[in-house]
């Protein structure tokens, strides 16, 4: 991730900062790290969290749970660009050279399943996972909506489209914890935009939008002199905003803080929110599991893997987020995709296995769904750089915990890696078995549209697999 990204002053609204312990920031240099608590944006429009609150109690929102009980969650990881399911789940070992490639598969811990050999840390974790090998109905089109909605990306389009599982949980469940928000999403800003979308509201609106901790604003909110220590000394923390007041006072931006605004502040003030965000609170050991991802390679326009973004989405979950989204790097492999896989794929078994391993240890891993999607595969033939290029008929998935019957695989390709030879899996029914995951029956719930009309959360039923 770019330092710019972090760094650079945004235009419009001004973002919330608050300085907090000395760490090192992606772009390799250490210096004092900071939390941005971000704003919503959507096309040129900014809304902050008191905006969205507004529109939220005009909703009729869902009360918040303040009993501190468990929730059900997903964290829903996109490999933004698309990894060859050939190289990763599914090793084609029977095909010839020019399609199967350099890999070797490795044996698992369940008797008779199989996958690639970069992933020797998960390789010891699939009794608690799903394989799905056959997805089908890909779109060729680099972005996550059908990964997060499960829907084709026209349908519903006049009214907004499809709203993602971020938005649907946080409408028809709301907040599991006044001061976290229900649906987060992570993902930094990427130059290719869409492979950094948290997940859109469709039809639903703004006021079901993704919290972004390094979002573009907050409402001209800025702490100044307050690091994370002192937030939970109220005195000092009022006294900074009467230093904000008078300041932007003077220029007639700040009137007041209405209710909505006073909501939001107490979100972003929330010694629960900021502690889930800031993970130097955690052991040295547990980070270092989790590892940090660097160096970045093979970025180009998509995202880094940042895996500390794995254990901030643990931690979310833990304060009380319902879905927390992530793009973990840029997997669009014209060339050279062997050194990528070997690159992303050994990053990212490391960070999705200590994140698997830290929810089972936790007690979690029944309540949070795990999943890794992509938007599509990879083709079956390598060409001449090395690489492989687009291939929408096939690709593959992972899922974890979740209350699912774990330790299995779900579908196969044909011996090239083609299409799917048996059990082809739709997009809506990954989507219909996070749903039932959540405890949300998407045979049963129903959603209003702008019309009135009420709208299916999936178009498929649930994995009848796994379920």
């Amino acid at each position: 991730m770019p330092a710019a990204s972090y760094l650079t002053k945004p235009k419009g609204p001004r973002m919330l900062n608050i300085a907090g312990p000395a760490a090192k920031y992606c772009d390799g240099v250490s210096r004092r790290s900071f939390l941005k608590v971000g704003a919503f944006a959507f096309g040129a429009t900014y809304l902050s969290l008191a905006d969205i609150y507004r529109a939220e109690a005009n909703l009729d929102a869902p009360a918040a749970r303040a009993d501190g009980t468990a929730h059900k969650a997903v964290i829903n990881v996109f490999l933004g660009g698309g990894p060859p399911h050939q190289d990763m789940w599914d090793i084609k070992t029977e095909a010839p050279v020019e399609i199967r490639g350099e890999f070797q598969p490795i044996s698992t811990n369940v008797n008779g399943i199989q996958i690639g050999e970069v992933f020797q840390r998960m390789a010891g974790l699939m009794d608690k996972c799903v394989v799905i090998r056959s997805i089908t109905g890909c779109a060729d089109r680099h972005d996550a909506i059908q990964c997060l909605t499960g829907w084709p990306h026209d349908s519903l389009r006049p009214m907004g489209g499809r709203p993602s599982i971020g938005s649907v949980l946080a409408k028809v469940q709301g907040p599991a914890h006044p001061s976290v928000p229900p649906f987060v999403g992570l993902a930094a800003p990427t130059q290719h935009r869409p492979w950094s979308d948290a997940g859109q509201t469709g039809f639903l609106g703004p006021a079901y939008g993704p919290f972004k901790p390094d979002g573009p604003g907050m409402d001209n909110m800025r702490l100044n002199g307050i690091t994370v220590d002192q937030l939970g000394d109220r005195r000092r923390l009022m006294e900074s905003f009467d230093g904000l007041r008078r300041d932007i006072d003077m220029n007639g931006a700040i009137q007041g803080l209405d209710a909505a605004q006073q909501r939001a502040l107490g979100v972003l003030t929330s010694s629960r929110l900021l502690d889930a965000l800031d993970i130097s609170r955690e052991p040295q050991a547990v980070r270092d599991r989790y590892g940090n991802g660097q160096p970045y390679q093979f970025q180009f326009d998509g995202a880094p893997t940042v895996n500390d973004q794995f254990l901030v989405a643990r931690r979310l979950v833990e304060a009380g987020a319902r879905c927390v989204t992530l793009t973990f790097g840029r997997w669009d492999s014209h060339g050279q995709n062997f050194n990528l896989v070997r690159d992303h794929g050994g990053k990212l078994d490391q960070c999705l296995s200590a994140l698997i391993e830290d929810l089972d240890v936790r007690g979690m891993l029944n309540d949070v769904t795990v999943v890794v999607r992509v938007e599509f595969g990879r083709t079956p033939r390598i060409n001449n750089g090395a690489g492989r290029d687009h291939w929408a008929p096939v690709s593959c998935c992972l899922m974890a915990g979740g209350g699912m019957r774990t330790g299995q695989v779900i579908g196969s390709t044909n011996r090239l890696g083609e299409i799917a030879a048996n059990r082809p899996v739709y997009q809506g029914e990954v989507i219909a078995t996070i749903y039932r995951n959540l405890g949300i029956n998407p045979d049963a719930v129903n959603i209003l549209d702008p019309t009135g009309r009420p709208q299916h959360l999936a178009d498929h039923p649930a994995l009848r697999e796994v379920v």
